[in-house]
Formats: structure tokens, sequence, C-alpha cells
């Protein structure tokens, strides 16, 4: 892997940052059980007990909480804690910070490839070729590939993560819509023109998928073109802009992105409050959807693809594939004991994580309960053939995103503007453009 330098400056910053602050990260962000120890010296704790500190981006009580006392209560001599971060740009470095600094973290998340390479760089992650017990690709299958870093695994891919249109059926049904199984952007933009309902939204969108267009064309099509230029100039590039803005400025389907960004729209509550009829987003929305006392809702839910940018399905691709790819940090003193649990957990340990649509990968885990622990007493009130389409059936080939965090950054702050208004069409494209092309000189 060409070394880039995106840890230049970085490590006195984060040094600076865990002297100041990040040694605090494992007080009250700790999940762990109160009648365990808070450390592998506690005095609940024989000599011999192995404590691990696992981090990942999903809140306890979503999950995580439920897997690590199960793990807990059978593991007497391996005990786990769950610290929780944040999966964005403060809770990422919080992480960073933690494992440069020398804090307890032996099992980490990653939720994009970009992420866990520029770990693998600064030599936080561990290559899992030393252990020869557990064949990843055989178990999760051959999407596992695509979070190969240098063609080796410095994590194990656990969940399956499909993205997808989230839809209330009951305005599809009212509108007299079908539920969409392979469709356009286009074809969105006029069913959010159907369901809008007097001055409301027809469509809003999480942050997390927002580019995911871009991306889909772009992951086959190639980000440089064949003289090593930058190919964002792409003609789907500028379809999706187009696209994007007239819904935002001529439809008013879908809220201006300055909006969205300033008023840090919950766009998961507004879907489930019945106020917005479709949604882009992932798998975590189940989380929300079947927590009636926090988001109640009385409209069942139905599932779509992300539609794509071209006409033609044939090199259509999606997002998707496996995720939270579930690394070891290189510094731990307990690899062993992390290989363990790791492997208990990518085998089925994880089933109560399948509430928050976190299903496992593995072949060995035990997907009725998975489903179970997914649907809940809540089944009735999804639309359950498009929720099996999108979760299992969909045989559209899958990407992982695994464009360098610098090059998301500057083409996001390039598009923004165009959103915004001040910047038109042609000077965004072209900035995008130059802005990479200097990126990508840079790390030749």
């Amino acid at each position: 892997m060409k070394k880039k330098r995106w840890l230049t400056g970085f490590t006195s910053l984060v040094v600076l940052m865990g002297l100041l602050a990040g040694c605090s990260g494992n007080g009250s962000n700790s999940s762990a059980s109160n009648n365990e120890s808070a450390g592998s010296n506690g005095s609940s704790q024989s000599k011999d007990t192995v404590t691990l500190k696992m981090w990942g981006g999903v809140p306890p009580e979503s999950g995580p909480q439920e897997v690590i006392d199960n793990w807990n209560k059978e593991h007497p001599e391996i005990q786990v804690e769950y610290v929780r971060f944040v999966n964005d740009d403060d809770g990422n470095l919080k992480l960073d910070t933690a494992m440069i600094t020398g804090q307890d973290v032996d099992l980490f998340v990653n939720y994009t490839i970009s992420h866990a390479a520029k770990r693998v760089e600064s030599n936080l992650a561990l290559d899992l070729s030393q252990f020869s017990d557990y064949n990843i690709d055989e178990k999760m299958g051959a999407d596992a590939g695509s979070w190969k870093i240098d063609d080796k695994y410095y994590g194990v891919p656990t969940t399956k993560s499909p993205y997808f249109i989230a839809l209330n059926k009951d305005a599809l049904d009212a509108a007299n819509l079908p539920v969409p199984k392979d469709w356009t952007w286009d074809e969105l933009r006029e069913y959010a023109k159907k369901l809008q309902t007097g001055s409301g939204y027809g469509f809003i969108q999480n942050m997390e998928p927002y580019v995911d267009p871009i991306d889909s064309v772009l992951s086959q099509e190639g980000y440089t073109k064949a003289d090593g230029s930058s190919n964002l100039d792409h003609p789907l590039v500028k379809k999706w802009l187009e696209t994007l803005n007239a819904m935002m400025v001529d439809d008013k389907t879908t809220p201006p992105l300055g909006e969205q960004l300033t008023s840090k729209m919950p766009v998961e509550q507004v879907f489930l409050s019945g106020e917005v009829p479709m949604l882009n987003i992932g798998a975590w929305l189940l989380r929300s959807s079947n927590n009636f006392t926090d988001f109640p809702r009385d409209f069942k839910i139905a599932f779509a693809p992300v539609p794509r940018l071209a006409e033609s399905a044939d090199k259509y691709v999606t997002r998707g594939g496996l995720g939270d790819y579930i690394s070891i940090n290189a510094k731990s003193k307990h690899q062993e004991a992390a290989w363990e649990f790791l492997k208990w957990y990518a085998d089925g340990g994880m089933a109560p994580m399948a509430a928050g649509g976190r299903l496992p990968a593995s072949k060995d885990a035990n997907q009725e309960e998975a489903l179970d622990s997914l649907l809940g007493e809540k089944s009735d009130t999804y639309d359950l053939d498009s929720l099996m389409y999108v979760m299992f059936d969909n045989t559209t080939p899958t990407y992982v995103r695994s464009l360098p965090q610098e090059v998301m950054d500057l083409r996001a702050q390039e598009y923004e503007k165009y959103f915004l208004g001040s910047q038109s069409l042609d000077q965004t494209i072209s900035a995008m453009v130059s802005r990479h092309n200097d990126y990508l000189k840079q790390n030749k």
C-alpha cells in the first residue's frame, strides 16, 4: 500500500488531544455491567481474568450490551466491556486518539474501508493472517474480499449491510404506487412529486449514504480516467447533481441541503412520524422503527432498492455487501483472547445486533434467530416481501466505499456550495476535478 500523508501533523494533534481529553474516554462511555470490574485488576475478578475493551458505534442498548452480557456469562476467564463512540468524524478521531495514546482498546469496529485502511497504515490494526483457524472467505462469502487491504484481512466483516429507500406503504397505497424493485432517480423524483402533500417533502435522506449514487457509478467506471486524471466530471456525476438540485429548488420535494445541515434534521424521526413518506437510509433504521416507545407510528414500512442514475441496469452496482469490519488493535496485550471473542461474535454471538438491522454475515450464524431479533413482535408493521427482497433476495452486485476520506471531503465541500446556491454546476464540477487532480499528484 502506498503510504499517504494523512498522518502528517495528525499524530501530534491527537497526542495533545489525548493528553488533554482523550484519557477520559473510558469513563461514562463504557457500558459494562455494574457487576463487572472497570479493569483487569478489579477486585471482583480473579488475577487470571482478561478484560477486553471493544469500541463500537452502536448504542449499547441496541444490541451490543446483550451480546457482551451473553459472552461474559459463559466466559468468566475473558470479560468484555463495550465502549461506545459516535460514528462520525469526531467519534472516529476519538477512537484513533485512544489507540495512538495507548488507551485500552482491544477490538474496534470500522464502518468504512477508508477508515480501516488509515488504521492499517498507522499500524493500529492487526494482520489476521497469523490466525489459521478461521477462514473469513469461506465463512462470509465472496463479498468479504471487498474488505481486503493489500490482499490481507485486518478485520472480520461481520454484518450484511443493505442500503435502501424506506417507504410509507400506506402513503404508497393511497397514491396507487407500487413498491419498486428496480428504478431510477428520475422515477424516484416522480414518486416524490406524487407523494408530496401540501408544502411537505416527499423524500429525505440520511447524510451517510447521501453521495452513494456517485460512488455506485465511479466504483465501476473508475475514480480516474485512463490518463490518470480525475473522473469526477463523469456525465452521471453531473446527472446526480442536477437531479437532486431540481428536487430541492424546482420541485421542492426534498429539503435544501443548507436547511438539512443547519437544522440537523432528525430524518429517522421525521420519516417514522409519517411527516415524509420516503427515506434514503441503511439497515440501522430498524433500530428506531422497532422502537415504538420513542418512535410511535401508525403505518406499515415497505422497502425498495436504492435507485440507479443510469437508464440501463446492466452495469449498476449498489452500496452494500458486508460491513461492521471488526479489527483487533495491533497494540493490544490480549490479542489471542480478542480473537476468541471475535470468532464467537461473527459466528452468531452477534445475533442480538439484528434488532438494529445488523444481520450476521457468517454462514454458520443462526439466521432464523437473527430474523426473530430483527422483527421482534413488530413483523406485522412491515411489508415483509419487500423487506426480505432488500435484505436477502436482491441480486444487484454491491460495492464497499473505498474512496480516501480526503477525496470524500473535498468533493462534499464543492457540491455543498452548489446545493447552497453559491456556485454553478459547471464551477462545481470543475472545482471537484481540479482539487481531486491536486490530491492525486500529491499522493503518487
